[in-house]
């Protein structure tokens, strides 16, 4: 009898999670559509969108029209049944820019801000009195949820993109320039702040999943995301599944070594970053009689002598990464990519073939939003739907 109890639960959970998981993928769908796409019988059908209403995570949007018979309920995930959260930081100009946005389970933004504020206040200014990053995070997204009248107790996850690599073994952001970021602890504590889950992930990773859900990599069985803004970052799609690394630090091409070390003790030995990173754009721009603020500035108010020669020094990158990696697609993306468009693309294809005998299709991002911000947002509601599908079978399992 205790096998026959088990299987029963089992068999129980299974289908709720399975109908669960057809409204999150497919809805609004009727009870035929269900029992269509899940096998169920009707009685089955009905106790599961019972339990799935009674647990609010289901509503009945409408109902059909037309057909002979009584019209049929249309169901549908509710939107407000659980909230997903994306937080970028990065610095701009040398001041940290933290950019926000919640989603609900259906997938529509429901919020969104950016602010300049340091990390570790002073106490002066709006900011929260503390030198607690994680605080000044939390703050930040209660305030937004709060005047959106979101309840915070219903957001499920929260993530994280930041510009620079996490290694969970010591709870510790590494390679990052903002202040407070490489703090030891700051994910935890920004746990125990938000009361939600918490991941993190290098922005550029972040931007290459907002590519493939959202740009040009949709459908490409595989394709390299080369960033080039004020630093430079490389996102390794392999299908699906991102590249990280043992320490969260697969991407870190702006220390790529260029040639051998440094001749003299105490000379930095050259690296991509010092030829194609912010400053040496701007550097670039100088010497063909640019002035420019900002290196996307450059890009858009240079010539075709300066295109050319940024696309040498990009050529360089995407040589590497098509060598080692033979992708499907390599994809230029950041705001100097977006600023050189197809002029950049084009010429660093004709300097990819003059350099060496490789073949690589080049694009440029066709994402005029946040990428980041965008795929921070997709990865945080993937997670929340999975998170509750599981939940919801372990809860019929008991």
């Amino acid at each position: 009898m205790e096998r026959l109890s088990g299987s029963a639960k089992l068999l129980r959970a299974m289908n709720t999670s399975a109908v669960l998981a057809h409204l999150l993928g497919r809805g609004p769908l009727t009870r035929a559509d269900i029992r269509e796409l899940t096998g169920l019988s009707k009685p089955t059908t009905s106790e599961v969108l019972r339990k799935l209403v009674e647990a609010d995570l289901a509503i009945v949007t409408g109902h059909t029209s037309g057909g002979p018979g009584p019209n049929a309920e249309i169901y549908s995930t509710n939107p407000d049944g659980a909230f997903a959260v994306a937080i970028s930081v990065r610095e701009t100009n040398l001041e940290p820019v933290i950019a926000i946005a919640i989603c609900d389970l259906s997938g529509a933004m429901r919020a969104r801000t950016q602010v300049v504020r340091d990390l570790m206040p002073s106490g002066s200014g709006d900011g929260p009195a503390t030198d607690n990053p994680a605080a000044v995070l939390a703050d930040i997204l209660h305030t937004l949820c709060r005047k959106e009248g979101i309840p915070t107790d219903r957001i499920r996850h929260v993530q994280l993109g930041v510009p620079g690599s996490y290694d969970p073994t010591s709870d510790t952001i590494h390679h990052v320039d903002v202040p407070g970021l490489d703090r030891p602890g700051l994910v935890t504590a920004l746990r125990r702040a938000l009361a939600a889950t918490v991941a993190i992930d290098n922005d550029v990773n972040l931007a290459a999943i907002a590519e493939r859900n959202r740009g040009v990599a949709a459908g490409v069985p595989n394709f390299a995301l080369l960033w080039l803004d004020h630093g430079l970052g490389l996102a390794i799609d392999l299908g699906g599944p991102l590249l990280r690394g043992a320490r969260g630090g697969a991407g870190e091409i702006g220390y790529m070594p260029l040639g051998l070390p440094a001749r003299r003790a105490g000379d930095p030995a050259p690296d991509l970053d010092s030829i194609l990173a912010g400053a040496a754009v701007l550097a670039l721009a100088e010497a063909h009689g640019i002035t420019a603020n900002t290196p996307d500035e450059a890009v858009r108010q240079g010539g075709a002598a300066f295109i050319a020669a940024l696309a040498q020094r990009v050529a360089v990158g995407v040589a590497a990464v098509v060598a080692v990696l033979d992708p499907a697609l390599v994809v230029l993306a950041g705001a100097v990519a977006q600023a050189g468009g197809s002029r950049l693309r084009d010429a660093v294809a004709v300097a990819i073939r003059a350099a060496a005998p490789l073949e690589a299709e080049i694009a440029t991002t066709s994402l005029a939003d946040d990428a980041v911000l965008l795929g921070a947002l997709d990865a945080a509601l993937d997670v929340v739907r999975e998170d509750l599908i599981r939940a919801v079978h372990d809860a019929n399992n008991q």
